[in-house]
């Protein structure tokens, strides 16, 4: 019997660490390649699409976005889109966590996935249960 892989939800402090290096890149490039291998399944809140793709674009430039738009296809994430149910968890979370509700929304699917959430904001998710914190 095979088991399914392991999911972990990432806030966008670990996608940017794809493209810009900083403490944890190498972490984080490795979730990515076991991602893209099928060892581990990924998912993010649709923000983090917007808030990597913005650090592509100010880090390598306009021309670098769609390129790493397939880099996120490539790794086999799947983006959550903001629903009634995430909004109403990522509000618990706010609360939970203390952090704001930006800050929440990758603990609430995490939450609502029973997935890890990985995360460079230790400041916003180190409470998280079970977190795993990418420094």
């Amino acid at each position: 019997m095979t088991s399914e892989p392991e999911t972990y939800v990432l806030d966008a402090s670990v996608g940017v660490k794809w493209f810009k290096r900083e403490a944890g890149s190498e972490t984080a490039r490795i979730l990515y390649e076991r991602s893209a291998a099928g060892e581990v399944r990924l998912a993010v809140p649709v923000h983090f699409v917007h808030e990597v793709l913005a650090i592509v674009q100010r880090e390598l430039g306009a021309s670098a976005i769609v390129e790493g738009w397939g880099h996120l296809q490539a790794s086999g994430i799947r983006v959550l889109p903001l629903t009634d149910e995430v909004v109403a968890e990522a509000a618990n979370q706010c609360g939970v966590l203390g952090c704001s509700f930006y800050d929440s929304l990758a603990p609430a699917c995490a939450a609502l996935l029973g997935a890890t959430l990985a995360s460079a904001d230790s400041r916003a998710h180190a409470a998280f249960p079970g977190a795993f914190i990418v420094s």
